[in-house]
């Protein structure tokens, strides 16, 4: 990875997109310190210095959006609207024939969708400001925190939309660095944006515990912590790279005096074929019920099994719904971006053939065969490596922030994966020498 990255600052061109990228990345960065008008920015710090050990339904969004949403800045929202209307966009591609046709006609049909997925992440934006917004007035996003009623001092019609509209904008604003990052940086814009988000809230997580520690001043846990962060890094690595490459051939045709075909290749079939979605799937169905219970009041007896069952993470109800939920959500989201038919048509249309399985039908059987076995070793490996932070809940006493969680881990692992073949393979372009001299 460095050498890559050092090769990279040695050709004039990739030196440019890398300082670009790492200039929108300040400016992101920065935005996530600016608050938003009508925020008392005293009380907010005096809360989140309280609730830095329990973070309750927020931990993920929080961290998604690099500490910024609790702090109520410009950019509290983050990438998470952006995210959440990719998904329901590709999800929509599916049951919408229009959307489907749109993503069958190249280039064109991409950017009308990109453009789609811009507007539903405004809606989305609004609609989530609209509720950081009114819940923190209400004080429940920092509870038992004596001045979180005080947060917002003025709750008149007039500030309650100047935050909403704000935020919204710092959403756009977001957006539009990330697209920026993608054309005229290094690429994968959204999700390096997502990386530093994460990353940025490493330092402090790692410091906390170790000044939460009891062995050695708290260095020992902090060894423990790094310990298994490596570990975990290189077994996400290690299963992230894992693919099934089903062979292909094609055969040869003769078209006048040429011949054409007569090739071979294969289908890269990933382990974890999903990714991150699963996760981030099953944390958002079981933060929707937690969330209710958290602006209703009185101490209602379902109110009072969601708090001790769903809310709490180290709760066994908890684990083992999160856990099969991602398994669940594994599999159905690889069966909706992965078409076993239609990949088995395209190979027949231009003379390809798994050898030794027949071209059409019994391919397509063959390859939702090879899906499904691998996609219950991904599955589980997803569940597994997301309920981290819960052991370490009950291993070392950590805060639901463990910088090591399973999610984090995962997206953290993936773009810096992805971005260092898009530099290599840049280099390779501007490298390439040829036969000729």
């Amino acid at each position: 990875m460095l050498t890559a990255f050092a090769r990279a600052f040695k050709t004039p061109d990739l030196r440019k997109k890398l300082l670009f990228t790492l200039g929108i990345i300040v400016v992101y960065r920065v935005g996530t310190h600016v608050p938003i008008p009508g925020v008392d920015y005293r009380n907010v710090q005096t809360c989140v210095d309280a609730a830095q050990a329990n973070q309750g339904v927020f931990g993920l969004i929080n961290m998604l959006s690099g500490g910024a949403l609790l702090q109520i800045t410009v950019f509290a929202l983050g990438i998470m609207p952006y995210i959440t209307a990719s998904i329901i966009l590709q999800l929509l591609t599916v049951v919408i024939p229009r959307l489907e046709a749109l993503k069958k006609e190249g280039q064109a049909g991409t950017a009308k969708i990109t453009q789609y997925t811009r507007y539903l992440t405004v809606a989305l934006a609004i609609l989530q400001g609209t509720g950081l917004v009114a819940t923190a007035r209400s004080g429940a996003l920092f509870q038992g925190c004596p001045v979180a009623s005080e947060i917002v001092p003025d709750q008149s019609i007039f500030v309650t939309i100047t935050m909403v509209i704000s935020m919204t904008a710092g959403t756009a604003v977001v957006m539009w660095l990330g697209e920026l990052i993608t054309d005229r940086g290094i690429g994968n814009g959204m999700s390096i944006l997502m990386f530093i988000s994460i990353a940025a809230t490493f330092p402090s997580a790692l410091w906390a515990i170790k000044s939460q520690g009891n062995l050695a001043d708290g260095w020992i846990e902090f060894g423990i912590v790094i310990a298994v962060g490596l570990v975990m890094i290189g077994l996400v690595v290690f299963v992230e790279q894992a693919q099934r490459r089903i062979p292909v051939q094609y055969a040869k045709r003769m078209i006048g005096r040429r011949s054409y075909g007569g090739t071979s290749t294969y289908i890269p079939l990933k382990v974890n074929q999903a990714g991150i979605i699963p996760v981030i799937f099953a944390s958002s169905l079981l933060y929707i019920p937690a969330l209710i219970a958290q602006f209703t009041g009185g101490s209602s007896g379902w109110k009072t099994w969601i708090e001790q069952n769903l809310a709490r993470p180290d709760a066994t109800p908890h684990i083992i719904l999160y856990f099969f939920l991602i398994i669940f959500f594994a599999f159905f989201y690889v069966a909706i971006s992965f078409n076993p038919e239609e990949v088995a048509d395209n190979m027949k249309k231009y003379g390809g053939f798994i050898p030794g399985i027949r071209a059409g039908r019994p391919t397509a059987e063959y390859l939702s065969y090879v899906l499904n076995r691998i996609t219950w070793p991904g599955s589980l490996y997803l569940g597994l490596i997301a309920l981290v932070p819960t052991m370490a809940l009950a291993g070392f006493d950590a805060n639901q922030n463990f910088p090591f969680g399973g999610t984090s881990i995962l997206i953290i692992v993936g773009v810096g994966l992805e971005t260092v073949k898009q530099i290599e393979s840049q280099l390779q372009q501007r490298n390439y020498e040829g036969f000729l001299r």
